[in-house]
């Protein structure tokens, strides 16, 4: 399901069917390296040649999922992004959530349409409040989670205290898959505790260093490649963890009851491709999806379905669009099929459903369980709607939000009060901004669940709307 620039996703050497979908969401406290790991994902899974510099500035390039104006110009994920790429015969659906605690509505609700989720820890910092939420959202959903401990190239915790925190904070079996050789300065790689190979960093900053096949920690192939105290350093800690620490089980893994934890530094470019491979070997296709009447569907069953857990306006301003974001869940989905929204008994043709690349898309003429597809509409689906071809489906467990600030919109210009109430319908059918009329009075107002919602309401305002 890699993008091409082509008008059509056919494409024979696409995986196809439910069981060849992975699809996955990133979950991390504010600036732990979430984005700079998603943009180095898609650099090793072949989506794109140069990952972008999320604190990049001037002509630098910026990170590619955060495709919003005023992402790019706070370095920040304000929104989900959607991207899709293949590796290893599989399709990857990586979903970007926002890390701030002020966009968690979009976060949660994301975390609903994904099978299982990468946990990015900061190796300085450990378990952070934003992370510990997101953390139970996950465990809420039996959500299976690999751990990957990042910025290991900085000074940083002791990896066994990175460990303890893990377990006794989110009460999760640890399972060490690499081990850090030094930090900082220091940092010469890891040590891949599963295949007794040692993986250096060293050569330019786009791509790691060599790979040195090892028989056990004692091989002299080793002992001559590291400083004699990182040497021995590596050997005991080495033997610790392995005698400490479970054996990774990949069936207590998709249980939710294991994590396996990786270390390394996206920034460069190192541990990612382990982290890559692991999720390949590992993570789960999709899972039989809970729905209303106690009904469960399952991602093998004949009969399209799916449901709505983002609506984004304004992805292509030039059109004034609106993207309604439908999480198959069962069934080959192609392009032009009719499907029934459940909500309101009506019959909609898709004909024009697109895959995402972030803000880009392609069109799709076909799609699988597990596949993140975007239905373009004028207002028709809302968070939460389920289309399907068999009749009476819902799914339930998307959650809803009560607006913790309340604030009062006024216009300068009263000539652009009908296109400041078209705006404001647009916000609020994305599902993360409410709109309320006062029943006096000509103001709006606006409810959010954060502050920083409510800048970013103003700047799309002004940038999306001229308003």
């Amino acid at each position: 399901m890699t993008l091409h620039s082509l008008e059509s996703s056919a494409d024979p050497t696409v995986p196809t069917g439910a069981g060849s979908r992975r699809t996955f969401a990133i979950i991390s406290h504010p600036d732990a390296g979430k984005t700079t790991l998603t943009e180095k994902l898609l650099l090793f899974g072949g989506a794109i040649r140069l990952a972008g510099d999320v604190k990049a500035r001037g002509d630098r390039r910026r990170a590619r999922s955060d495709w919003m104006k005023i992402e790019q110009a706070r370095g920040i994920s304000v929104t989900t992004s959607v991207m899709t790429f293949d590796y290893g015969g599989l399709a990857f659906n990586l979903l970007d959530t926002p890390g701030h605690e002020d966009f968690s509505e979009d976060t949660y609700r994301t975390l609903t349409a994904v099978d299982s989720a990468v946990m990015v820890i900061d190796a300085a910092k450990g378990i952070e409040p934003q992370t510990r939420k997101l953390f139970e959202v996950c465990r809420l959903r039996d959500v299976p989670i690999m751990t990957f401990i990042n910025k290991l190239d900085r000074e940083a915790l002791d990896p066994f205290e990175l460990l303890d925190q893990i377990s006794d904070q989110l009460a999760l079996d640890i399972s060490p898959i690499t081990w850090p050789v030094g930090m900082g300065q220091a940092f010469q790689g890891c040590y891949d505790l599963t295949a007794d190979r040692m993986l250096f960093l060293e050569g330019p900053r786009q791509r790691a260093g060599n790979v040195i096949a090892c028989n056990g920690l004692d091989d002299p192939v080793l002992a001559a490649h590291l400083p004699a105290s990182l040497h021995t350093q590596l050997t005991e800690e080495a033997e610790l963890a392995r005698g400490g620490y479970p054996t990774f089980d990949p069936q207590s893994y998709r249980q939710g009851h294991m994590t396996g934890v990786f270390f390394g530094s996206a920034l460069r470019n190192f541990g990612v491709r382990e982290l890559l491979d692991g999720l390949a070997r590992y993570a789960p296709a999709p899972r039989p999806q809970p729905a209303a009447d106690d009904r469960t569907v399952d991602p093998e069953d004949d009969r399209v379905s799916g449901f709505v857990f983002k609506v984004q306006a304004n992805m292509d301003k030039n059109h004034r669009d609106r993207v309604a974001f439908l999480r198959l869940c069962s069934g080959r989905f192609q392009r032009g099929m009719k499907l029934t929204q459940t909500r309101t008994g009506k019959t909609m043709a898709v004909h024009n459903p697109i895959f995402f690349f972030a803000q880009d898309r392609q069109l799709a003429e076909e799609a699988w369980a597990g596949d993140i597809i975007g239905v373009p509409n004028h207002g028709a689906l809302r968070v939460g709607d389920t289309l399907s071809e068999a009749a009476g489906v819902r799914f339930t467990g998307l959650p809803d939000f009560a607006p913790e600030i309340l604030q009062r919109v006024r216009l300068d210009d009263p000539m652009r009060a009908k296109h400041l109430r078209a705006a404001l319908n647009d916000m609020a059918e994305e599902g993360v901004t409410q709109v309320f009329k006062p029943l006096t009075g000509g103001a709006w107002i606006v409810g959010v669940v954060g502050a920083l919602q409510l800048d970013v309401l103003s700047t799309r305002l002004d940038s999306e709307y001229n308003v």
